[in-house]
């Protein structure tokens, strides 16, 4: 029986790589100038914090975190962005957290929109996936297609792969 996987991975070191890159595009910056910025990774947590002693350049920062995921082929969908908070001296702390593999609350959003379209096909959560089965190949490419397009909608970046025929 033709099945996949959906998976949600992040390639930590591209990651590694976009934090760099916008570390350093913010220290030529001219409107970071005289304003203490700083990126720091953690990839045990699983978390980029952010801090920036103008909470109006906490925007920018973000949008220079996120143009670099982007060039490097992360999805900004992996992304948690938490509330920021006041730090000290008047500056101001981003936590962001980076999601990867699938929860199981979101592999139920992900069964749920398989089940919602009609298609011949299910789907099962495994550990950090979920894995689609389905009685022909036809359904199971027509179920990636449904899925890519409501990326946007179940806030999950999804890779597909482990296509048996």
């Amino acid at each position: 029986m033709p099945s996949f996987d959906i998976s949600s991975d992040v390639d930590w070191q591209e990651l590694d790589n976009a934090v760099n890159q916008a570390t350093k595009e913010i220290t030529t910056r001219f409107d970071f100038k005289n304003i203490k910025t700083e990126i720091t990774y953690d990839k045990k947590a699983k978390t980029l914090t952010l801090v920036c002693s103008e909470e109006a350049k906490l925007d920018n920062l973000r949008d220079v975190i996120g143009s670099k995921m982007i060039k490097r082929g992360i999805s900004t969908l992996s992304l948690d962005y938490k509330t920021p908070e006041p730090a000290f001296g008047g500056s101001v702390r981003q936590v962001i957290a980076v999601m990867a593999g699938i929860s199981k609350e979101k592999g139920k959003e992900v069964i749920a929109a398989i089940k919602a379209s009609n298609l011949k096909v299910q789907g099962q959560i495994q550990d950090e996936q979920v894995r689609v089965t389905g009685k022909s190949r036809d359904d199971l490419q027509e179920c990636m297609a449904m899925l890519k397009s409501k990326q946007e909608s179940l806030k999950l970046p999804m890779q597909f792969g482990n296509f048996r025929d």
